[in-house]
């Protein structure tokens, strides 16, 4: 058995016995299935609601309460991976995501598959923080893109495909499929696990800092949770402003906090080293029009164009096949050129594919959608490369805290991206209908519901052009030496 060592010169850990490939592959299935399992009751929710006689704002809640749990979960796991083992924090995630799958498989009541779904999103919010930092440990920063591209493929793909295996499961077998699927994956990516992982980074235990846990709870969930809700409550809902309020205010105080205390559970400090802020906040604004045509583009195929909900995954499964292959390329590109080269490509056919996207109409063809999908999906895959450039700038000691961030930023950027751009498609479509001369015309109805989603692809073409400007101050910087400069100042 392959085992790692503590340098007693250093204090860091030795990896460099460890059997990688094995490795990765464990992380991989483990975060694969629970990125799957984001989207994967997409077309089951109607389903569902027939089987536990429950209504649609109620069974909404195996999708919000899933979003909720990973966005509260994520920023602590820098302060998990400081007291548990690489391998011990493997085990714990995907034993609890098979125990939520067995759950949520052989549920009786809606009540048990809501907290089957909830022990699931636990497993989700541990597993991908530490298969990034796992990556960024055991690989060097030459070879850093390569492998990162494996981890875009799983994150954009897998939930990508969602949708469309939940169509193929749900009309063929049975939704409790949609669970008994993935138990295979997960035991075998336990075995791996099991077998080869072992530590990668150094213990420290820090001194854990409730307040400063509850503050991130509070903060990180009333923010998710007031972006999710507002599609179905609205703004004026007082659950939704007030616990839009409560997240601010709480995050506000959390902020401060880690900047005082010995021992913060999210350091961000990091924010001080230019190239990574510059990578977050380019990821956030792409992930936010990214989230949104995720939800936009099937509702225009299926309100629109009146395909059904398995159609519309079909028609959107080109682009996803297109990204996994292209994950890969673009980190073996990033691993031998400028950041600018493979980033500013990207967002420009990003920005290409929004702008098809602003025109499109019920005269657009399948074809037509299928190419402008798989023309983004391509871009993103490049753009998604700033992640690693971003985390490329960190000392080793900031690797947890950079996924932290960069994980719980892009669940946060998800939620809001999504409320923004539905609401940006719904008061289009209002203010269309209120201008009408005949409101209750079907072909006047149908160039509303068309106006709102173009006037919301146009939205997220503006999201992209600011992003365009952001990465052009993309510049090269050593790995870690700005990162070590900044945090010597502070201390």
């Amino acid at each position: 058995m392959n085992m790692t060592t503590k340098s007693p010169a250093s204090g860091k850990v030795d990896t460099s016995n460890l059997k990688h490939t094995p490795i990765l592959i464990a992380l991989l299935l483990g975060a694969m299935v629970a990125l799957l399992n984001e989207t994967l009751l997409g077309n089951a929710l109607t389903v569902l609601m027939k089987e536990f006689d429950v209504t649609a704002s109620t069974i909404q809640w195996l999708s919000t309460a899933y979003m909720l749990v990973v966005g509260v979960l994520v920023p602590i796991t820098a302060l998990l991976q400081q007291w548990l083992t690489t391998r011990q924090m493997f085990l714990i995630a995907m034993v609890t995501f098979l125990v939520g799958t067995l759950i949520a498989g052989f549920a009786p009541t809606f009540s048990v598959l809501l907290i089957g779904r909830i022990v699931q999103a636990v497993a989700t919010g541990l597993i991908t923080p530490l298969l990034m930092n796992t990556i960024l440990i055991i690989c060097p920063p030459e070879k850093r893109g390569a492998t990162m591209g494996l981890i875009a493929l799983v994150m954009m793909a897998a939930p990508a495909i969602g949708p469309t295996l939940s169509g193929v499961i749900v009309d063929s077998l049975n939704w409790r499929w949609l669970f008994y699927i993935v138990i295979p994956i997960v035991i075998i990516s336990i075995m791996i696990g099991m077998k080869y992982i072992q530590n990668v980074s150094e213990l420290t235990r820090p001194k854990v800092d409730y307040p400063s846990i509850l503050l991130s709870t509070l903060g990180f969930g009333g923010l998710v949770y007031s972006f999710s809700a507002s599609g179905d409550l609205g703004w004026s809902d007082a659950k939704v402003y007030g616990t839009l309020i409560v997240g601010l205010i709480s995050l506000c105080i959390f902020a401060v906090r880690q900047l005082k205390i010995e021992n913060p559970i999210l350091e961000l400090r990091a924010f001080k080293v230019p190239m990574f802020t510059l990578s977050v906040g380019l990821i956030v604004i792409v992930m936010m029009s990214l989230f949104s045509t995720m939800t936009l583009l099937p509702m225009f195929l299926q309100t629109v164009l009146l395909v059904t909900a398995f159609k519309s995954g079909i028609i959107m499964l080109p682009g996803s096949v297109i990204s996994a292959i292209m994950g890969p390329i673009a980190g073996k590109l990033f691993d031998k050129f400028s950041p600018k080269v493979i980033i500013v490509p990207g967002i420009v056919l990003v920005g290409i594919a929004m702008f098809l996207f602003k025109g499109i109409t019920p005269d657009t063809s399948m074809v037509q959608i299928i190419v402008m999908h798989s023309v983004l999906m391509v871009g993103l895959m490049f753009v998604m490369t700033a992640q690693t450039y971003g985390l490329n700038q960190l000392t080793p000691d900031l690797y947890p805290h950079g996924t932290a961030l960069f994980s719980t930023l892009q669940q946060v950027a998800g939620a809001i991206g999504t409320a923004i751009f539905i609401s940006k498609m719904s008061s289009g479509t209002t203010k269309y209908m209120e201008s009408s001369a005949n409101p209750l015309d079907p072909v006047e109805k149908l160039n509303g519901l068309t106006s709102g989603f173009q006037g919301a692809f146009a939205l997220g073409l503006i999201f992209i052009i600011v992003a365009f400007i952001v990465s052009l101050f993309l510049k090269e910087e050593k790995e870690g030496v700005k990162a070590a400069r900044v945090l010597q100042n502070e201390h």
